[in-house]
């Protein structure tokens, strides 16, 4: 199959210094590396947590938002009564 494609700067760099050190054509070159990228495990980048199960909440979190606007705000009252 025949198409084009647009390779930013350092991506033609890659390419091409693979084709030097590996003796390859520009074709192979590219195939090889859309293989190499494709076959890879789809992974967020970085590192990886391990995660818990805290339970059910024990507030409605579908109004997150609003439960943090209120607590901001009466913490905001309280430093204004201390006189903060």
């Amino acid at each position: 199959m025949r198409t084009t494609v647009t390779l930013d700067p350092d991506v033609d760099t890659l390419i091409k210094r693979n084709m030097r050190e590996r003796g390859l054509t520009f074709k192979q070159a590219v195939n090889e590396a859309i293989r190499a990228g494709a076959s890879r495990t789809a992974r967020p980048p970085g590192r990886s947590f391990p995660t818990s199960d805290m339970g059910e909440p024990l507030v409605d979190v579908t109004k997150a938002l609003r439960l943090a606007g209120e607590l901001e705000d009466h913490e905001l009252a309280a430093r204004l009564a201390r006189g903060g």
